[in-house]
């Protein structure tokens, strides 16, 4: 196989471009990427003797992952490619395996918790531009007192002996210092600091005790988090103090609820619709943390998805509408069934039916919510609603506006 293995590089070129003249192009393009080690891996003492070889084709651990069952028939395809352009060079058998490449990362434990100074510095460019006082009813020493032990770190006037003092003396004595100076002082490094205690800073900025105006907060939430969500971090409801939230950080993980809220954000700039983004805000922040309110929100999802597209098709919709029949308002609109299938009134009744009951999971799930909710006396062995509850509510609400939403830019497309 010495031969074979020298010219690897050629017999795959090879194989990617026969793979792509036959269409299979998620094949040749992991041809193309993959890094390739060809091994011994076997001998069969029949008929003289073969040596068995395995060519591996190494990808990018998170490409590895995301093949999942695609895997084998895609190592069929190339194997069943390699085959006759290996044989001439060799009488040994050989095989390929994908399989995802080894690295060794020094920061790998914290990778995934890692914030980019870009995105840290998208966040406090945001709080600059709309001249947020981060401090919020607070001065600055209350502030970070609540965050750092301002007595052991350094003072940058000799005058005094701590952080406390300069920060006093220039903040509240003299007020020399501009609004923003926390932002670049290095004993904070917010830039560059951890990503706990960024996540930290920003949830204290939130806090009922620094900005008790809940509108304030929550609109700062959601601005941190459309810089946080892409690299897997949110600002999260925890508790209420007051009757106003307050706010931890939470890494987001793979998890089907996590792209359901990714999915419907799409949706929501997709049909432009300001009133859905408001909504997906607060399930992704109730999910967790009160499944009975994420259930009934994702109830609304669905109403406002729908009364959105009738109006923008030009359809009234009385103020009572109930769920049900705004579905099938959408699905008459949209005409949600595929022309030219034979039976296509039977179609027509079974694709209905499949959206109603859709629609009427998230309908039921939210009248368990008056069964389950907090607002009534219960016994002592009463359980509520649990997250995976409303993680079925969102993702039966997300996959009924996904699939409408893209049916009603189709249809937008044909007219």
């Amino acid at each position: 196989m010495t031969g074979v293995e020298a010219d690897i590089e050629s017999f795959l070129a090879t194989a990617a471009e026969m793979l792509s003249a036959e269409g299979m192009r998620e094949a040749a393009e992991i041809v193309r990427v993959a890094e390739p080690m060809v091994e011994e891996t076997g001998y069969d003492n029949w008929g003289g003797g073969t040596t068995i070889w395995t060519i591996y084709l190494q990808i990018v651990p998170a490409d590895y992952a995301k093949l999942g069952a695609r895997r084998e028939a895609i190592e069929k395809q190339i194997n069943s490619r390699l085959k006759p352009i290996i044989e001439p060079f060799t009488e040994d058998w050989f095989g390929v395996t994908i399989c995802p490449k080894v690295e060794a990362k020094a920061d790998w434990r914290q990778a995934h918790r890692g914030i980019p100074e870009s995105v840290r510095r998208n966040i406090i460019d945001g709080l600059r531009i709309d001249q947020v006082a981060w401090y919020g009813r607070l001065d600055d020493v209350e502030f970070l007192q609540r965050l750092y032990d301002l007595e052991q770190l350094p003072s940058t006037d000799n005058r005094f002996s701590d952080a406390a003092g300069d920060i006093w003396q220039h903040r509240i004595n003299n007020e020399d210092w501009p609004d923003d100076w926390v932002y670049e002082d290095r004993r904070f490094n917010l830039l560059r600091t951890s990503a706990d205690a960024f996540l930290r800073f920003l949830c204290e900025l939130v806090h009922p005790v620094v900005r008790p105006e809940k509108n304030e907060a929550l609109k700062l939430v959601e601005q941190f988090n459309d810089q946080l969500r892409q690299v897997g971090w949110v600002v999260a409801e925890e508790e209420k103090i007051a009757g106003r939230p307050r706010f931890v950080a939470r890494h987001l993980t793979a998890t089907g609820d996590a792209r359901s809220v990714s999915r419907a954000r799409t949706v929501a700039d997709a049909l432009d619709a300001g009133w859905m983004q408001k909504e997906i805000q607060r399930l992704e922040n109730a999910v967790e943390n009160d499944p009975s309110l994420a259930i009934g929100t994702a109830k609304e999802l669905v109403e406002t998805c729908c009364k959105t597209i009738l109006s923008k098709r030009g359809v009234p919709v009385s103020r009572g509408t109930d769920l049900p029949e705004l579905t099938k308002l959408v699905a008459k609109e949209l005409d949600l069934v595929p022309e030219g299938i034979s039976d296509q009134a039977k179609g027509s009744e079974t694709i209905r039916l499949i959206l109603r009951n859709l629609s009427a999971l998230t309908k039921y799930l939210a009248e368990l919510r008056g069964l389950y909710g907090s607002g009534h006396g219960r016994d002592g062995a009463h359980r509520g609603l649990e997250p995976r509850h409303a993680r079925l509510a969102v993702a039966a609400a997300v996959a009924f506006i996904d699939f409408v939403t893209e049916t009603y830019h189709r249809r937008n497309q044909g007219r």
